[in-house]
Order: C-alpha cells, then structure tokens, then sequence
C-alpha cells in the first residue's frame, strides 16, 4: 500500500472539506446547513457521503453533488467519493448548525 492510500482523511476534515460547498439558492454550505446526515471514510480510501437537499427535486441537485466530488477528492488519501442523497428524515431548519443559523439571520431569513 503506498503512502498516500495509508493517509486517510478523518470524518472531520471531510465535513472541513464539505464547507465550501454550496446549495446555490441559499448562502450557508451544505454542513452549517445541516444537509449532510453522515460521512464514512473506507480503508480503500473511498468516502461515502449520505446527505439530503432542502426540497425533493432541487433542481441543484446534481451540482451539488459534483461540488461535493471535487471538494472530497482533494484531500489527501481519497481515492473515490459517493454521493448519496436521501429523504427520511426530511431537512427541516432546525438541521442547521448554530453557524449556519447566524449565517441565515445575517441574510435576512428568520430562523
């Protein structure tokens, strides 16, 4: 196994990762939005991410999940990355990180 596939990244310097990550109708990533319900990094060193958008049928679906792709992929170790998006539970605003909720005050949401 070569050095680079022995250096996996941690569940937490992905959702790091996942931070610049954008649902491009609201101005808070995807993590302090609450939308990404699990991360689970494999030996192989590919990441598999469960995550959900605000509404069935986001039409910036498939961008996000290529953002979150590139994002993932940089980092070090990575050899692949899955994006799976489910419904249940559905996202709802109290998902959202005390950050993400500042970020949402800040633009003028009430939440």
């Amino acid at each position: 196994m070569d050095e680079a596939r022995k250096e996996l990244p941690t569940k937490e310097q992905v959702l790091e990762a996942l931070k610049v990550v954008y649902d491009p109708e609201i101005p808070v990533n995807i993590v302090d939005l609450g939308l990404v319900y699990d991360v689970e990094v494999h030996e192989n060193g590919v990441v598999d991410i469960t995550m959900t958008l605000t509404a069935i049928g986001c039409p910036a679906q498939d961008v996000v999940k290529a953002d979150a792709e590139m994002a993932v992929m940089r980092l070090p170790g990575v050899q692949g990355v899955n994006v799976e998006f489910v419904w249940t539970p559905p996202w709802t605003p109290a998902r959202m990180t005390e950050e993400g909720k500042r970020m949402m005050r800040m633009f003028g949401f009430n939440v």
